[in-house]
């Protein structure tokens, strides 16, 4: 069946806003650590543990996800969850600073044990109303939001399932771009953030609403049978007519594969190390580039730097993040034929995971200038952007279209796990380092991993019919 009253175009368009929605809600989060650090008087640790905590949710919620889209559709589950996910993140927008003289006080070099009890006494609350709010309420809404047109925008595209795929999670990518320079011009604005980053919840979760419900009506699942006019599925080897040689995985078969998991290790260290660096690239800029302006302009590296510097850094740092964000974007579409063209993945996978660990490794002193960051920030985002289009259809290409959403919405939850340890641990190693060097170092070791896992890796012998 190949006639319908519904254009094959919308699903795409349901899914580009909606993956549009969960890029403002995660790849631009670094922008906020040193705002949320000054007005609240939290550690790096303490704010990075809420991007960890929404990658973890976000990424389990994929597969629950999937199954209600088989279940409910693909509209009822974007829109519900989708709501969800702009309310909790409007509500970090609710969320009270203590007093400024209480931070500065308990913040301040040589600050005694009561003025940092003080601090401790009236930031903790808040600290745990960011972790529900963003991390738990946000989180649990956007994982819905983000399967479902994976899962469904495909169907509509049998003739090109990859480029289908690549468009509906493009937006990901297009909104850290459009969040990175959006968000530090908000906190900056002395007529909306004034240094504060509470104002682009509020407003960003506004439109987030808007978005997601546009989206959750562009998803529709097509007719059984259905096909786009002029196109006819590949007949099975032997010739048209011919019984088919093999048959798709279960769920079941798939999940009991050494494949599927190596596969999801493999996932777990790519997203590991690039989420490490995602959450954490815009504050090592903001460090290398003040120690930098310090040091040029003869200062002590206790003082504080101009207003007008300051922002000038925290400008020139958010280039980093929207690099790596236009590559992340643009990579989702163009890798996708290309694997096609090749005929698998492995050699693409092999070829970009290693680049992405040589970044990595001359990330921390690139972070002293703005260009060479925004170098690495784009090698690292158009290597982690990959993974996106590469993953699934290597999922496809091993295990086969039936079980496609169950499959791979078990495998994204490598990329949830990986989100909660990389950035926790990122913070971790900062804070007990003083430095961004260690984390961008285990960011190397842990792909360096994945590397070789992708290059040994062989598909699962074919089911019989």
């Amino acid at each position: 069946m190949s006639q319908t009253t519904f254009p094959r175009w919308i699903p795409l368009l349901g899914g580009l806003l909606g993956s549009t929605t969960c890029g403002l809600l995660l790849y631009a989060f670094s922008v906020f650590i040193k705002p949320l650090q000054a007005q609240f008087g939290w550690t790096v640790a303490e704010v990075a543990l809420a991007y960890a905590i929404i990658c973890l949710i976000f990424g389990l919620m994929t597969f629950p996800a999937g199954r209600l889209s088989d279940k409910f559709g693909p509209r009822n589950v974007v829109l519900i969850g989708g709501i969800i996910m702009a309310v909790g993140f409007f509500l970090v927008s609710t969320i009270d600073p203590p007093s400024k003289d209480i931070v500065a006080a308990g913040t301040a070099a040589g600050a005694d044990a009561a003025a940092k009890a003080a601090l401790q006494a009236v930031n903790q609350k808040p600290l745990y109303m960011l972790y529900l709010f963003y991390g738990v309420i946000a989180g649990f809404g956007g994982g819905c939001v983000y399967l479902p047109p994976i899962a469904t925008a495909p169907k509509w595209w049998p003739d090109r399932r990859a480029l289908a795929t690549g468009f509906t999670v493009v937006g990901l990518g297009l909104g850290s771009f459009i969040m990175a320079p959006l968000a530090v011009s908000m906190i900056n604005s002395p007529t909306i953030g004034n240094g504060s980053a509470l104002p682009v919840f509020k407003y960003v979760g506004i439109a987030m609403f808007i978005m997601v419900v546009i989206a959750a009506l562009c998803l529709k699942v097509p007719p059984a049978g259905w096909k786009p006019a002029g196109w006819n599925p590949p007949a099975p080897a032997g010739g048209a007519g011919a019984p088919k040689a093999y048959r798709d995985y279960t769920y079941d078969e798939t999940k009991k594969t050494s494949q599927f998991w190596l596969l999801w290790v493999a996932y777990f260290c790519g997203s590991f190390a690039g989420l490490m660096v995602i959450g954490l690239i815009a504050a090592h800029g903001i460090d290398a580039m003040t120690l930098v302006y310090k040091a040029q302009n003869g200062l002590d590296a206790a003082a504080k730097v101009p207003a007008d510097a300051a922002k000038a850094i925290a400008a020139a740092a958010a280039g980093a993040p929207a690099v790596l964000a236009i590559f992340n974007a643009l990579v989702r579409i163009l890798i996708g034929p290309l694997a096609d063209k090749l005929g698998g993945t492995k050699v693409i996978f092999v070829t970009l995971f290693a680049l992405q660990v040589a970044a990595m490794l001359v990330l921390f002193p690139a972070g002293k200038d703005s260009v060479m960051l925004a170098i690495c920030a784009g090698v690292i985002g158009w290597n982690y952007g990959s993974m996106f289009t590469l993953f699934p259809a290597t999922t496809l290409q091993y295990f086969g279209p039936s079980a496609q959403g169950s499959n791979y919405g078990l495998l994204f939850t490598a990329w949830g796990v990986a989100g909660f340890c990389g950035v926790f641990a990122g913070g971790w190693l900062k804070n007990m380092t003083g430095s961004y060097f260690m984390p961008f170092i285990v960011s190397a070791v842990i792909l360096a991993v994945a590397v070789v896992i992708l290059a040994t890796l062989k598909a699962p012998e074919k089911k019989a019919a």
